[in-house]
């Protein structure tokens, strides 16, 4: 299954649950409604308002989601992610105008006193019945929101673990109107409008700032820059943008690379970041990376020598089997930067990919050598290394002046095969 399948795939889950959502507080709504009219508790009647407002969230949320999970048209070659977004900004507004619609009522409330005449079992009932089933809700909605980021689905969740609260502050408002303690519906009735228009307003702000393109996580931001300066072959990496599109996010960046790069080696080097950022973010949609290729200040070049006799040394005509390796730092000047032994030369097998994979840990950019086997030249390649080819008996000073001078061809390709090199071992 492709990366887009799976985010469909999560999509339509997502929607699923807004559905089941929908139906189980369209239960409630019914409920509350009908006992709180049999049993006269217009703080119950409130409620059922409140789950009545549920519905409608519920359902722009599996909308939001069902537009987001569409495919790609040439109408809408991003995708309809953002539908869950605007979905989300509905919710809030929804939210609070029924929490400023509530609040008035809580107040005209305040002064009345709701007379029981006998234990208002079945208000009680509903209350308990309703907690039990957001608690449900909340759960099951937070664990598919958090899994596919839905925006929509958090947020009706945190809505419906709000209605926990809220169920048990209108059974406690249910028992103080019992005894005939006055205001405590009314009082009772704003605190649940506050709460919900505070969570209406945040989801309101939340969304906008999505819409907007405002970077949400500048962790994941820091995060994503420092895997992809870890990469060899990049040389930097710039300008990382992250934006949200819906649950899922969108990020564009400059790498850096070196000039010689090929256009195909910088088109595979690119891909290769965005399947690696695919892999380890389920949640990034796309990357764009813009690729800008530079000439470095200073190259750092390795040539295998016989032996250490400063610039004097003499290049070694093996490569994987050379007794010692320079490190030249070559900038406006060339100069020998740090020589260490081969330590790999006691080794039967294997010499060559050892060699390199040791190599590459100093972040080299050439290699100068008279001759290199199979192995060792696709290794190199695959890490944007260019090589050079040099005459036998060959001075480090013969080489930068070389170097310099322009007077050096690259080596296109392995001088012999895994085979002679095992004979010539």
């Amino acid at each position: 299954m492709n990366h887009q399948k799976v985010k469909m795939n999560a999509l339509r889950q997502g929607k699923r649950v807004a559905i089941w959502a929908t139906f189980v507080n369209a239960f409630m709504a019914v409920m509350k409604a009908v006992i709180g009219y049999m049993f006269a508790s217009p703080i119950l009647i409130a409620d059922a308002f409140h789950s009545g407002a549920d519905i409608f969230l519920n359902f722009a949320s599996s909308f939001g989601l069902w537009l987001a999970s569409r495919e790609k048209s040439d109408r809408f070659p991003y995708g309809l992610y953002k539908a869950e977004t605007i979905a989300c900004l509905i919710i809030g507004f929804s939210m609070t105008f029924a929490g400023f619609e509530i609040f008035k009522e809580g107040y005209e409330k305040v002064f009345t006193l709701t007379q029981y005449n006998s234990f208002p079992i079945f208000p009680i009932g509903a209350t308990i019945v309703s907690s039990l089933l957001s608690l449900i809700i909340a759960m099951k909605m937070r664990k598919i929101g958090l899994l596919i980021a839905s925006h929509s689905l958090i947020a009706n969740a945190q809505e419906a673990f709000l209605d926990i609260f809220v169920s048990l502050v209108v059974m406690m408002g249910i028992l103080l109107g019992f005894f005939n303690i006055p205001y405590v519906e009314g009082i009772i009735i704003m605190l649940i409008a506050l709460l919900i228009v505070k969570l209406g307003v945040s989801n309101i702000w939340i969304s906008l700032l999505i819409l907007l393109d405002s970077n949400l996580d500048p962790d994941l931001q820091d995060e994503i820059e420092e895997k992809i300066n870890k990469t060899y072959g990049v040389q930097g990496v710039s300008d990382v943008k992250i934006r949200q599109s819906g649950p899922f996010q969108l990020v564009e960046c400059r790498i850096k690379i070196k000039h010689t790069i090929p256009l195909y080696r910088a088109h595979e080097l690119a891909t290769g970041i965005e399947d690696q950022i695919h892999r380890e973010y389920e949640r990034i949609e796309s990357i764009f990376i813009h690729i800008e290729p530079i000439k470095e200040k200073a190259l750092y070049a390795i040539v295998p020598i016989e032996g250490f006799d400063d610039t004097r040394s003499i290049v070694s005509k093996h490569f994987s089997r050379a007794s010692c390796y320079a490190l030249i730092r070559c900038a406006d000047t060339c100069q020998l930067e740090d020589v260490f032994f081969n330590e790999h030369l006691d080794q039967s097998k294997h010499i060559g990919v050892n060699v390199v994979k040791t190599l590459i840990q100093y972040k080299i950019d050439m290699v100068f050598a008279v001759q290199m086997g199979e192995i060792a030249f696709s290794m190199l390649k695959n890490h944007f290394v260019d090589i050079y080819q040099v005459s036998k008996d060959s001075t480090l000073m013969d080489i930068i002046d070389s170097y310099h001078n322009n007077k050096l061809q690259p080596m296109n390709s392995a001088t012999h095969s895994v085979e002679d090199s095992l004979v010539n071992k």
